[in-house]
Formats: structure tokens, C-alpha cells, sequence
């Protein structure tokens, strides 16, 4: 379908006014369609919401990709309407363990996902870091509220984090040496230290 024909569709079937030229945004990724607009352009190309979301990032896209309501979804996890909405809003997830394993089960959010949707990607760089730097055994509890991820392996990867950072700190050290910024291997590492997180979870 040309831009022009699913504007038509979308002012025919759905009553809005789109042009053809912001449809052809849409289609080079060069604008985005808000949250109705997203549904109508769905119904017009007889596919899902889903479907037209590259890669769901946010908690907004991850329930439209599911096809919920925003009521729906905050009664299938326990949470006000009102409440969820300001939270999907703000990017900013603040519902208890519960409501959160929940939010988990409904959109089948690995723990990855979910730290991102929640929003929590920075809460857990801080405990990463503070965790690398000093001992690792009183921030297995902290970052296992962040992820639901088995304890056992959460130890190992805390431990082995802690373990990687700490050799290269030592591997810096040298007597006398003004020629090179020495921290550089352990500020890389530090800059990296959710990424270094997965791979060890994941793999």
C-alpha cells in the first residue's frame, strides 16, 4: 500500500486525519505514530500493533505489542489504572516484587527486558559498581531485588565481576609509571560493567 492509501484507510475507518508525507515518516522510522494512531495503523494494515514495532524497548510499546489497554494490563498485574499510567508515562516502574513479577509474566519480559521496561538500567550499573569496588557479598541481595535470577548464580557472577575488576586494578599498578593514565583498564571495565553482567548471566 502507498502512504496515500493507508492514510485514506486510517481517515476512512478511523476518523483521523493523517497525511500521506507523516506516513511516510512512520515507514522511514523518521517519526513515530503515537500510542492511537499505532493501533488504527494496525487495523488499516490487518496486522497487529506488534508487528509494526521493530524491537519493543519501553513498557508503552511492550503492552501495545501485546495488544492490551492500559487498564487491562494494570488489572492483570494488581496496579491502579491511574497509578500505571503515570508509571508507563515516566519510564519509570515503582510496583512491588509482586506486581513486577507479574508485569513479567503478562509480557513475557526475560530479566534483561525487564530491567530496561522498569527502567532500573542505572540502579543496577551503581550496585555493579559499588559492588566491584568493595565487597561483593552485601549487594547480592540489593541487585536480586532488582532481577528475578536464581541466588546461586547471582553469587557467581558478583564474585567473578568483583574478581575480574580487582586483577586488572592490580595489573595497573606500576611503580614509578607517570607515562600512561593507569586507572584506564579499570574505568573501561567500570563503563562497561552492565554488559560484562549479562554475558556472564546469559552465558
Amino acid at each position: 500500500m502507498h502512504p496515500g492509501h493507508v492514510a485514506y484507510g486510517l481517515h476512512a475507518q478511523y476518523g483521523l486525519q493523517i497525511s500521506p508525507e507523516t506516513v511516510a515518516a512512520w515507514e522511514r522510522g523518521a517519526a513515530a505514530p503515537r500510542p492511537h494512531e499505532l493501533s488504527a495503523l494496525a487495523g488499516v494494515l490487518w496486522c497487529s500493533p506488534g508487528e509494526l514495532l521493530a524491537q519493543a524497548t519501553t513498557l508503552r510499546e511492550h503492552r501495545m505489542s501485546h495488544g492490551l489497554a492500559p487498564g487491562e494490563l494494570a488489572r492483570r498485574v494488581g496496579v491502579d489504572a491511574s497509578a500505571y499510567l503515570k508509571m508507563e508515562e515516566s519510564g519509570r516502574w515503582r510496583g512491588n516484587a509482586r506486581q513486577t513479577a507479574a508485569l513479567a509474566d503478562v509480557l513475557r519480559l526475560g530479566p534483561r527486558e525487564l530491567l530496561t521496561v522498569t527502567g532500573r538500567d542505572e540502579d543496577l550499573a551503581n550496585l555493579l559498581r559499588d559492588a566491584v569496588a568493595a565487597r561483593w557479598q552485601p549487594y547480592v541481595r540489593p541487585v536480586g531485588k532488582l532481577l528475578p535470577l536464581d541466588k546461586d548464580l547471582l553469587e557467581g557472577v558478583l564474585e567473578r565481576l568483583h574478581s575480574d575488576y580487582q586483577s586488572r586494578m592490580v595489573a595497573t599498578l606500576s611503580w614509578g609509571d607517570t607515562t600512561h593514565d593507569t586507572a584506564e583498564p579499570g574505568r573501561d571495565f567500570l563503563d562497561r560493567i552492565v554488559d560484562h553482567f549479562w554475558e556472564l548471566a546469559e552465558g
